[in-house]
């Protein structure tokens, strides 16, 4: 499976490092931040990147904005609750729609029901995720100029995709 990223920037790596001593009570805690666009169940890799080049096209940079913490008490997928940094982006909302139109959404995570966000935690209790979410944190904001195309199966970024100032 692929999906496609946004790079996060090392200001938002530092808020999560931050915050990091604050994880401990949480099942599994990551230690690689991303922020999916988009996830595909296509799994020819050049019919994909064709069709994601193509579907990308004209697409402008944008701002994007971590603005405190959350969480998901009831995912659609995986242990529960998820602490996240909440991300406020016009710009990534309107392409994950655009990207929606061309590809499909995937269900309880796409479309209507996808919320930006960098996860930091999951697992553990309503009560922890609660406090964690109560943390001030100074918002940081980036514009994004480039998408990575993730590899599941490689746990690795299979190519780079610029977008135009």
């Amino acid at each position: 499976m692929y999906s496609l990223n946004v790079p996060i920037p090392g200001q938002v790596a530092r808020v999560a490092s931050d915050l990091f001593p604050y994880l401990a009570p949480f099942d599994r805690v990551r230690d690689r931040h991303t922020l999916v666009c988009k996830r595909f169940e296509e799994t020819d890799y050049d019919h994909l990147r064709t069709r994601l080049h193509e579907a990308l096209r004209g697409a402008p940079a944008f701002e994007a904005r971590i603005t405190g913490v959350e969480y998901f008490e009831d995912p659609p997928r995986g242990s529960a609750p998820v602490v996240y940094l909440a991300v406020e982006s016009p710009g990534l909302l309107s392409l994950h729609e655009r990207l929606v139109d061309e590809f499909g959404a995937v269900d309880g995570l796409e479309g209507d029901d996808y919320t930006p966000h960098v996860t930091l935690a999951r697992g553990g209790s309503i009560a922890d995720a609660r406090s964690l979410a109560s943390h001030d944190i100074d918002p940081v904001e980036w514009t994004v100029s480039q998408l990575d195309l993730y590899d599941a199966e490689f746990r690795e970024t299979a190519a780079s995709i610029s977008l135009p100032a």
